[in-house]
């Protein structure tokens, strides 16, 4: 902005100098009998400067004879090559910061779903443990006359990161619940592919070395069961993203992730729903447990990127055509784990960034637990998780 004022200063000090030159050099002006060099161009800079700054009254004082549309039709198109290289210069500024905070954005995406150090320690923005609401575990009304009220709907089963936003035409819920989010199992080949953004994800009593203890066994425990206890197929992908030269790297895991991930779709296309699998970070002083079936198990929250943030609106670079798809499937999921399970799962959270969701329709990014929680919470919440997901992806 300041540039542009800059900019509007110098245009007008230039055109204010070509006026006095063309006024003194070109402009036919009948002297006056006795009026000297002084008063002539005191009386032509008058003269353009009331057409300059005061044009309604120079038009009226010299009786123009045009139409006053003709004279306003004139005056505009004047007017239009300083707008139009104003207009296109502020466009050119705007480029610039966008290329510039581009970066910045990915590693904001890469980063926000929960911030840890390169020891996978949790970090928060004041350096204070984050408080997370524990789920009442009771039973709550999904009945579609209390959904379609927006404001239950969303404060029931939603939170809304304050970088982006929604509304009624987003989360309507006779929409998103009326989604058919069945499998076709008519077509072989493996149906859910189940990934981890960030692999090195561990829990509290994980052991050092042994992945199986980490989000990645919680991976290869979800995929047995889908595949042996529910005959769903299930493609399981160990890659890593978020570790560079052996060093904990989350900026550009996502960009990192995507190419193969698309390659694994190009190669399996009868792959149908596309789990991203994390585990939360949340203060050391919280667990993110319930119980079932008088097993202790983790919590889970489905998390939503919508493409958008308050401050920059739709992120054209991070489109994703599927947010509608998206957003009906963690939905329906949390409907069926709140009738199944309540306390099961924490409120969906949205936030204003992508994360990859838009490789298919029905994608879902999952935090399991946390890193306060312990092995067996979380296994038995894979237990949990796959059996909602057989209720929802059933034909």
């Amino acid at each position: 902005m300041e540039s542009g004022k800059r900019i509007s200063r110098i245009m007008i000090g230039v055109i204010t100098g070509i006026l006095i030159a063309y006024a003194c050099m070109h402009v036919p002006v009948h002297i006056e009998r006795g009026e000297n060099n002084q008063d002539r161009i005191s009386r032509i800079l008058l003269r353009y400067s009331q057409r300059t700054y005061l044009p309604g009254f120079s038009y009226l004082e010299e009786g123009n004879k045009r139409d006053l549309e003709t004279w306003l039709v004139q005056k505009v198109m004047e007017m239009i090559p300083v707008g139009m290289y104003m207009e296109e210069k502020s466009a050119s500024y705007t480029d610039v910061e966008d290329r510039e905070t581009y970066q910045m954005i990915l590693e904001s995406q890469a980063n926000d779903e929960n911030m840890v150090d390169e020891n996978g320690n949790l970090v928060t923005e004041d350096g204070q443990a984050e408080e997370v609401i524990q789920t009442s575990g009771t039973q709550i009304d999904t009945s579609m006359e209390k959904l379609m009220n927006y404001e239950y709907l969303l404060g029931t089963f939603y939170t809304v990161d304050s970088n982006t936003m929604a509304d009624p035409d987003l989360l309507n819920a006779e929409k998103l619940m009326g989604k058919d989010m069945s499998l076709d199992m008519t077509v072989e080949g493996p149906k859910v592919l189940i990934y981890h953004t960030h692999s090195q994800e561990a829990f509290a009593d994980s052991t050092a070395g042994d992945t199986g203890t980490t989000i990645l066994g919680m991976g290869d425990y979800l995929t047995e069961l889908l595949n042996d206890t529910y005959d769903i197929p299930t493609l399981h992908h160990k890659g890593v993203y978020d570790l560079v030269d052996g060093k904990l790297d989350r900026s550009m895991a996502y960009e990192l992730a995507e190419p193969e991930i698309q390659e694994i779709l190009s190669k399996n296309p009868s792959i149908e729903v596309v789990i991203d699998l994390h585990r939360d970070g949340v203060g050391e002083g919280t667990h993110l447990v319930t119980d079932v079936n008088g097993k202790p198990t983790a919590q889970i929250m489905f998390f939503n990127g919508l493409s958008r943030t308050r401050a920059n609106g739709n992120i054209g670079y991070l489109a994703n055509p599927y947010i509608e798809d998206n957003l009906a499937f963690s939905l329906q999921m949390q409907i069926a784990a709140v009738n199944k399970y309540p306390g099961f799962t924490r409120h969906i959270y949205l936030r204003g960034y992508r994360y990859n969701m838009h490789v298919k329709p029905k994608t879902l990014l999952i935090e399991a637990g946390a890193q306060t929680n312990t092995v067996e919470e979380m296994r038995n919440a894979m237990e949990v998780l796959a059996d909602t997901l057989h209720t929802v992806l059933a034909p």
